[in-house]
């Protein structure tokens, strides 16, 4: 663990509530979608991977995982491609804007980050969010300031599961990749470590992944970013 000096956190699941967060954004992207159809909308949030039984996003699924665009090509498939391009604008400045909005911390996750980054860790953020949004939900939580950069799905040339954030990080800070922890929620998280050769790929079970979907990608599962501080030897502030 002494090796580890700087840590990239997934967003949404890790740092963020993400069921408490975003169903309300998806449920209005979904309406807009189907024109006010409710029946239509509930059909679009099941294709993205909204489990109404139990009332919660699957694991690794689009709206989970995904991109913006990627939602938009699923919902939107007879669309060209200028017109999607177009689309994804505007659902990134409404994801950014509402998602800041509406974000949710999970219990101890302020703190955890605070921790770190006074222990000296390098700290930043990717996610599949775009970089705007990723921006605006660490400014409304108050940690904006702890994190050396934020990388959304437009930040890079291929986002998560590819390395390229975590490249972009290393350049950004002068690390190796080995001495990086990846921190999230989701397989993509997990997949973007080993690609990435960072030297710690952590799970954690706040998000819509579960034991099963992370434990073979994990070198570590925790319950939630909250037990970090503890993982690295960090003293709590």
């Amino acid at each position: 663990m002494r090796d580890i000096k700087g840590i990239l956190f997934d967003k949404d699941g890790t740092l963020v509530d993400f069921q408490a967060t975003w169903f309300a954004v998806g449920d209005r992207l979904a309406l807009q979608a189907a024109g006010g159809d409710r029946s239509a909308a509930d059909r679009l949030l099941d294709i993205a991977g909204y489990d109404f039984e139990r009332r919660c996003f699957k694991a690794d699924s689009v709206f989970a995982a995904g991109t913006n665009a990627e939602i938009i090509a699923l919902w939107y498939p007879e669309v060209e491609p200028a017109e999607r391009a177009e689309m994804t604008v505007a659902f990134d400045r409404i994801t950014a804007e509402e998602g800041a909005l509406q974000s949710v911390p999970l219990p101890g996750s302020r703190e955890a980050v605070a921790s770190l980054h006074a222990s000296g860790l390098k700290l930043g953020v990717v996610t599949n969010d775009s970089t705007g949004g990723a921006e605006k939900t660490l400014a409304a939580l108050g940690i904006a300031q702890l994190f050396e950069a934020a990388y959304g799905y437009d930040a890079v040339a291929r986002p998560k599961p590819a390395p390229d954030a975590v490249h972009a990080f290393c350049d950004l800070t002068g690390l190796k990749p080995s001495q990086v922890a990846i921190i999230g929620d989701n397989r993509h998280d997990l997949e973007m470590a080993r690609a990435g050769g960072a030297g710690l790929a952590i799970g954690v079970l706040s998000g819509t992944g579960t034991r099963e979907s992370l434990t073979p990608m994990a070198d570590v599962l925790l319950d939630s970013v909250a037990d970090l501080p503890a993982l690295l030897r960090v003293e709590v502030s």
